[in-house]
């Protein structure tokens, strides 16, 4: 190259440097991504739906992504204090938290010491659906639905009524049934599905809003009364929905999985296309149904969508009530 060449080359060296300086440097880091161990979290105890799902998903995720998948937990406040942490987490992708629908939505309309909004957390997928039922103890008296709701009505309060987490899928149900019912019910809040199950087996509350997963796995220790969904599920046939006995009521929890909203697109899009790729296995599909679990498979974009529109839903609920936060 001679001399009068060299405007066309400094010209060619400014355009390379210009360009890696606008180049994001998260798509260069997201090249070689994931270069170590990915951290699953928990945002309740070990045993409850959301640990199973994650462990159930463990084995393939790292085969997909070739590192491990390190699963731990911090329950809390209905999952509040997780999801208040991890949204201020580095979005590097090396943490992923495991979200709930509605709990995510309702908790930031309606306290004022949730550290986290639901747009804080950018959904990679939402897996499952898991439909609430109510459950009484092994020896209770009360043997039906229609049973339960007459002693409500008949010993307001009397009836303690475990739930998972305050400002959760359950509380929602504790307050459409009672309003529904124009029954009154004690409420006895858990920081998670598991302790709430122990609970009812030891006797400590006289019912639970079971999780249909729960209520698989302990069919024969309790009274299934119904169950919240439109028709009978394969795996607990012998349980009446709340529509046949007369009540349009569908309670369920939605689970799937996040990172921090300003995590790179790039690394947004590898782990949402593994858990994508995990959850619609047909070997990971089959054990989900038959522990109980409804499948959903909503990649990222449908995950936002679906939790906007439940927003719009749960906020005029929580007005109904007036837990909605006064702006």
């Amino acid at each position: 190259m001679g001399k009068e060449d060299y405007p066309m080359r400094n010209f060619l060296y400014g355009c390379l440097i210009s360009s890696l300086l606008l180049f994001p440097a998260y798509s260069l880091a997201a090249m070689d991504f994931p270069k170590g161990p990915i951290t699953y979290l928990i945002p309740f105890n070990p045993g409850g739906q959301s640990d199973v799902e994650a462990r159930m998903q463990q084995p393939y995720l790292e085969k997909i992504l070739g590192v491990p998948i390190v699963i731990n937990y911090m329950p809390g406040a209905g999952g509040g204090l997780a999801w208040s942490k991890f949204a201020a987490m580095k979005p590097d992708g090396y943490t992923v938290c495991g979200i709930n629908i509605p709990h995510i939505i309702l908790q930031p309309l309606s306290q004022k010491d949730i550290a986290f909004k639901t747009e804080d957390l950018k959904p990679l997928c939402l897996f499952e659906s898991t439909p609430i039922g109510l459950a009484v103890k092994k020896d209770s008296k009360i043997n039906s639905v229609k049973e339960f709701i007459e002693f409500a009505k008949t010993h307001p309060g009397k009836i303690t009524i475990g739930m998972s987490g305050k400002l959760s899928g359950h509380h929602m149900a504790s307050l459409q049934f009672m309003k529904m019912t124009d029954s009154k019910l004690t409420l006895v809040t858990f920081t998670g599905a598991a302790p709430q199950v122990t609970a009812l087996l030891g006797g400590h509350v006289e019912a639970i809003w079971g999780n249909s997963s729960d209520l698989v796995s302990h069919e024969t220790e309790m009274k299934i009364l119904a169950l919240g969904t439109a028709r009978r599920m394969d795996v607990l046939p012998r349980v009446p929905t709340f529509q046949e006995l007369g009540l349009m009521f569908y309670p369920a929890i939605d689970r799937g999985v996040a990172v921090p909203k300003n995590t790179p697109a790039d690394i947004t899009a590898k782990l949402e296309k593994a858990f994508l790729e995990t959850v619609n296995m047909e070997e990971y599909h089959s054990k989900i149904v038959k522990a109980g679990f409804v499948p959903m498979g909503l990649n990222g974009q449908q995950s936002a969508k679906y939790i906007s529109e439940q927003s719009e839903i749960f906020k005029k609920l929580l007005a109904e009530h007036n837990l909605l936060l006064q702006k």
